[in-house]
């Protein structure tokens, strides 16, 4: 396992350096078929069954373009703000890919589809901060390995490897930013504000399902320090595939204060990959890291440039959705929520959740109590996104069945902990475990009766006006019914019976 490093405090790390930052994040396409063959683009299927000859590297097997992925990087590049080239190459990277059976990797080198765009990003606080893209490419996505034995399921210390190829070809666009500097304070929130705006970018845009869990969209995180003042570029390390906004921020924190700490011990920064530990919050050492020399581009000869034209890039250019900027203030006005109950929904990373929410029927209210309340408290208990725990349709039907008087606030906790286990739809959660509200007032009568019959001085109490000594039947009958009773109706019933009685 993976141990913290010596570290400095945050705040003097930065009082000493100036984090300089870069991000390439990589985005799968949701394509039907993959990159190069017609091999079936989907998540899951057992191992190695989404797979072609052109996928296998076998011998004869050539290249096809996929048209539709084309399409799709042209409008996330325009949605980024860049230039569209008017051709495009692709290129072989040549590296020893164990999960790339060709040995190396269809990608875009000189010639991006896309170049020179800048996204706004908003922190928490409502600042905006510009980040400067440099290019947008088209490439591939490897394998999966998954290593046997060993205690901590990586490479080091495994018995052996398994290599699944079902995502090898899967169509990515990788997203390349400047040198980000000026950050200060900020690098960590900026990094987690910048994948979240990539993120709803994408998800607007229709062209990924943008599950990070599930590795659609991946962030390689570059930092490096310079002495504040220097003007001089430090060395930087490259954090690999993180695929949660928590722990974007996380990983460039830690950099930041482990980097601090061996420049001010005297020490050097290794130009190296590095690998993310979610359970222990640290990185560790990968690989040295390549140049692009390193991987001895040349033009891929299986493929002729991409050449759109001026029409079709007109045609996605008219299609593409609002800016992010603009649908948020668009949302607020049409939920009607003040500026801090938007920021709250804003800062906790959920404004797409909640949206869907509402599109499947939810109110805006409710949908932000449940993400921002019980959810976001389930995620961070478990050390995960809260997107990753339950779909938007099914906290739509929540709320639902709680509208409809079948669920308590109570009741529904219960049924969205058995979703999330796993145990099907809120409906069928709610049926298996037997958590409908109690609507017949004979059990409700009954469990009233006994409450009254161990506090037998309340009903005199609410005669003489402390409504208030109402709540020790209620809470009694609630228990009794292991809150499967409407507290509302219990009220009800219990002022009833002081008024009649």
């Amino acid at each position: 396992m993976a141990q913290p490093a010596e570290l400095m405090d945050f705040d003097r790390a930065i009082e000493l350096f100036e984090p300089v930052l870069g991000f390439e994040v990589h985005v799968e396409l949701n394509t039907r078929t993959k990159m190069f063959s017609d091999a079936p683009n989907f998540f899951g299927g057992e191992p190695n069954t989404n797979v072609t000859p052109v996928d296998l590297g076998l011998p004869g097997s050539l290249p096809v373009v996929n048209e539709q992925a084309v399409k799709y990087s042209i409008s996330l590049g325009l949605a980024l703000g860049c230039s569209i080239r008017p051709s495009s190459r692709f290129a072989r990277k040549n590296y020893f890919y164990p999960d790339l059976a060709k040995n190396y990797q269809i990608s875009q080198y000189e010639d991006p589809i896309a170049y020179e765009g800048l996204v706004q990003v908003e922190l928490e606080d409502g600042r905006l901060f510009d980040v400067e893209i440099e290019r947008a490419h088209m490439e591939e996505d490897a394998g999966k390995l998954t290593h046997i034995g060993g205690a901590t399921g990586r490479i080091q210390g495994a018995e052996y490897s398994l290599v699944d190829y079902n995502r090898a070809g899967v169509p990515l666009v990788e997203i390349v930013t400047k040198m980000i500097t000026g950050a200060d304070a900020d690098a960590p929130a900026l990094a987690k504000a910048y994948v979240s705006t990539v993120r709803d970018i994408v998800r607007s845009l229709g062209i990924s399902d943008a599950r990070m869990e599930r590795g659609n969209i991946r962030c390689d995180a570059n930092i490096s320090l310079s002495p504040r003042g220097s003007g001089k570029l430090g060395t930087r390390t490259e954090t690999k595939n993180v695929n949660s906004l928590r722990s974007v921020e996380r990983a460039i924190r830690y950099e930041i204060r482990r980097q601090a700490a061996i420049l001010a011990a005297g020490g050097t920064i290794t130009q190296e990959t590095r690998h993310w530990h979610e359970d222990t919050g640290v990185t560790s050492a990968g690989r040295p890291k390549s140049d692009a020399d390193d991987y001895r581009y040349f033009p891929e000869p299986d493929l002729v440039p991409v050449e759109p034209s001026l029409e079709l890039i007109e045609e996605l250019r008219a299609a593409l959705p609002e800016p992010p900027a603009i649908r948020r203030r668009r949302l607020k006005e049409a939920w009607g929520f003040t500026d801090l109950e938007f920021q709250d929904v804003y800062n906790s990373g959920l404004l797409v959740e909640i949206e869907e929410t509402t599109a499947a029927g939810a109110s805006a209210a409710q949908a932000r109590k449940w993400w921002t309340g019980e959810i976001a408290r389930l995620a961070n208990v478990a050390g995960v996104d809260a997107s990753t725990l339950v779909s938007p349709l099914h906290v739509s039907e929540l709320i639902a069945m709680i509208e409809d008087g079948e669920l308590t606030d109570r009741l529904a906790r219960q049924v969205l902990e058995g979703v999330i286990a796993g145990e099907g739809t809120p409906a069928e959660v709610t049926r298996a475990r037997g958590l409908v509200v109690v609507s017949d007032d004979g059990p409700l009568i009954a469990a009233i009766d006994e409450a009254l019959a161990a506090q037998p001085d309340v009903l005199a109490k609410i005669r003489d006006g402390k409504v208030q000594a109402a709540g020790a039947v209620i809470g009694a009958v609630m228990k009794a019914m292991r809150g499967t009773a409407d507290a509302a109706r219990v009220r009800e019933l219990v002022l009833e019976r002081a008024q009649n009685d």
